[in-house]
């Protein structure tokens, strides 16, 4: 079996284009699931994800965790680290990211099912853990 990676845009190009404000769904590569019959569960894990406030300007850090069932595409990891390197000066609240990511990867891939968690660290002695969860349709269904 070989993998088509014809369509990606990002990986395997000698020069990478950094984004650092806009995040768009336009940045995730996906490629088809070599394993479309199977049920089986991807997790992308970063702990160096920053946004900033939008009120304050001020930096919010966060590990995001990614958990999936793909359908009949995933996403390739190098544009998922692009995607989310576009938040570095994207001022937007943590709920507002967290359901941003889920909907722009559930645009991107079609999953079975998706969860997006966030756990941005303490700011006044508060830290904010988020989970936005995507009920797609069942691998077998489809």
């Amino acid at each position: 079996m070989s993998d088509d990676i014809s369509s990606l845009k990002h990986l395997g190009k000698p020069k990478t284009e950094l984004n650092y404000d806009e995040p768009s769904a336009d940045i995730l590569d996906t490629f088809a699931n070599p394993y479309p019959d199977r049920e089986y569960t991807i997790q992308f894990v970063t702990g160096e994800f920053t946004s900033l406030c939008p009120v304050t300007g001020q930096p919010d850090f966060a590990t995001i965790e990614i958990n999936y069932i793909p359908n009949k595409l995933c996403i390739e990891s190098k544009s998922l680290k692009l995607y989310l390197l576009a938040y570095r000066q994207h001022g937007s609240f943590a709920e507002t990211i967290t359901n941003q990511i889920l909907q722009d990867l559930v645009q991107a891939c079609a999953p079975a099912w998706m969860e997006v968690k966030a756990g941005f660290v303490a700011r006044g002695g508060i830290r904010m853990n988020l989970r936005a969860v995507h009920q797609g349709s069942s691998v077998k269904n489809q």
